[in-house]
């Protein structure tokens, strides 16, 4: 007999999964007022690495959730990775953008996933309107008009029934969401064996390794090779068509395999898992009031370092939206911008780190040596570094300004301010709702007193070229000076002088006049508000 949901049972939404996309996602609804509930089948936090990267974008999340802090104890700068060809030379090299960093942090960074998490889980479980239950286990999913029932498995309370407005499947690669909903996914055609592997390593050993990412594009084995924060390095090796995934697991395969780089004298194993890189994309991501999210609704080769970090851009993407829609304040039709900006972007950056891929696994000789070739020739014989975060693409549909711009779409720049007698990155002044930032008085007062904005509630804030110090905000106005010219560049380069800002941190549109100004701001509520 299933319980029926009892009264306090009845949630806004419900997430399922509390991996990092999952906690991400409640938290931010948690942060917004949502009353949330999140589960999650197991009772433990993994407690070794899978995910190895993170970048800018998603420590701006972690931020605008208060744990920056934390999470920066657990962090270092991604080094910098080279490809080596088939016969040893250097064909390509990725790193990252210089100081000052256009969102206020390193653009692209390593982290030690389990204590990360840990931290997360914490923050997110202190909320008061977000309630986790872990080692429950979602069994059945039902919808009506207005609400989703969920049948649920719980070890403390058995069998029973909750209900929510809508809910989020956050759990992975093997989605029970996704299964339940019979949602199918569009294969990107790459299915590669690899054996990732990490390690503790001593002084010894350290010393030994490169200082940099290696990525050995040989044709006799292909491997990478990472460095992780502190002592810990990644290895990931591509198995060959006659070995068997769970034989090279075991301790005495791992360190055959590792023998050109370090012995066991040299460190730790920490953990080696046999997997296969897909490059997958489901096919919905909405289904009436149910959304998948993450792993669960996509999947991607790790070559750069991304996996994580769309998820957490998935439920960035989302949780605001359904925040509005709970609070009256946008249209069904919002919804369904998610999955319009986030898939294309989802299969645009897979098929990117797809071919990165490729380059890597490729098993035959000649093949390798031409692909070596064209890459040089590419890069006109010389081979320069290329900004990872040069690779990852905007929005290029959705809720943006019809106004076409090449700065639609964008992630906008998080400079350093001063506010009064306050220095510190904006969003720490700002917040994180929508954000109207300009240059120019006139259209500072013009985004305050509109009457767009009394339906927006954006924060309006003036770039001004000295912040005031006694009274910083006044009549609705933050009025900041920043440190290193990040958003002067910015407006400079994308010849604007405001800018009309999602909670997500994704441009809206760009603005040069007061009009034009006041008339995307009306033509955005009026698309919140749709259907």
């Amino acid at each position: 007999m299933i319980a029926p949901a009892r009264a306090s049972e009845r949630y806004d939404v419900a997430v399922i999964g509390f991996g990092p996309a999952g906690a991400v996602c409640a938290g931010l609804l948690g942060r917004l007022g949502v009353r949330t509930l999140a589960i999650d089948r197991s009772r433990e936090l993994y407690d070794k690495p899978r995910a190895f990267a993170l970048d800018h974008e998603i420590m701006r999340v972690f931020q605008n959730l208060g744990i920056a802090g934390e999470v920066t104890r657990h962090v270092a700068p991604f080094a910098p990775a080279e490809y080596y060809g088939a016969d040893g030379q250097l064909i390509k090299r990725l790193g990252a953008v210089a100081p000052p960093w256009p969102l206020g942090w390193c653009p692209s960074m390593v982290f030690s996933q389990p204590a990360v998490e840990t931290a997360l889980r914490r923050a997110v479980s202190a909320q008061p309107g977000v309630e986790v239950a872990l080692g429950v286990e979602l069994t059945g999913m039902g919808q009506a008009r207005d609400e989703v029932t969920l049948r649920l498995s719980d070890e403390a309370r058995g069998e029973r029934t909750v209900r929510a407005r809508y809910a989020i499947g956050c759990d992975g690669a093997a989605s029970t969401v996704r299964g339940l909903l019979a949602i199918a996914h569009d294969d990107l055609e790459f299915d590669e064996p690899w054996l990732v592997i990490d390690a503790i390593v001593n002084d010894r050993g350290a010393a030994k390794l490169p200082r940099s990412g290696v990525h050995r594009c040989d044709p006799s084995r292909p491997s990478t090779y990472l460095l992780g924060p502190g002592a810990h390095r990644r290895w990931e090796i591509m198995l060959l068509p006659d070995e068997d995934p769970r034989e090279m697991e075991t301790e005495a395969q791992v360190w055959r395999l590792l023998a050109r780089w370090i012995t066991p004298a040299d460190g730790r194993l920490w953990r080696a898992a046999s997997y296969s890189f897909h490059a997958l994309v489901a096919r919905e991501w909405r289904r009436g009031r149910v959304f998948i999210a993450g792993d669960a609704a996509h999947q991607q080769p790790p070559f750069l370092g991304q996996g994580m970090c769309q998820g957490v851009r998935d439920v960035a993407n989302l949780s605001w939206k359904l925040g509005r829609v709970l609070a009256g304040e946008g249209g069904d039709a919002l919804l369904d911008t998610y999955e319009t900006e986030r898939r294309p972007h989802v299969q645009r950056l897979t098929t990117t780190v797809r071919t990165i891929g490729r380059i890597v696994c490729e098993l035959d000789p000649a093949a390798a040596r031409a692909r070596d070739a064209r890459l040089l020739a590419e890069a006109g014989g010389a081979v320069t570094t290329v900004p990872r975060q040069d690779l990852i693409p905007p929005l290029e549909t959705g809720l943006l300004s019809p106004a076409r711009h090449r700065a639609n779409g964008t992630l906008f720049p998080q400079p350093r301010v001063r506010a009064g007698r306050e220095t510190a990155l904006l969003d720490d002044l700002a917040g994180a709702g929508f954000r109207i930032v300009t240059r120019d008085r006139g259209q500072a007062e013009a985004a305050r007193s509109g009457g767009p904005n009394e339906r927006l509630r954006a924060r309006v804030i003036r770039l001004a070229p000295e912040a005031p110090v006694d009274a910083p905000d006044v009549d609705g106005v933050l009025s900041v000076a920043e440190t290193e010219g990040v958003l002067a560049g910015w407006l400079d380069r994308h010849d604007c002088s405001a800018a009309i800002v999602r909670p997500d941190h994704y441009v809206y549109g760009v603005a040069a006049s007061e009009g034009e100004l006041v008339k995307q701001l009306e033509t955005l509520v009026a698309d919140l508000n749709r259907g």
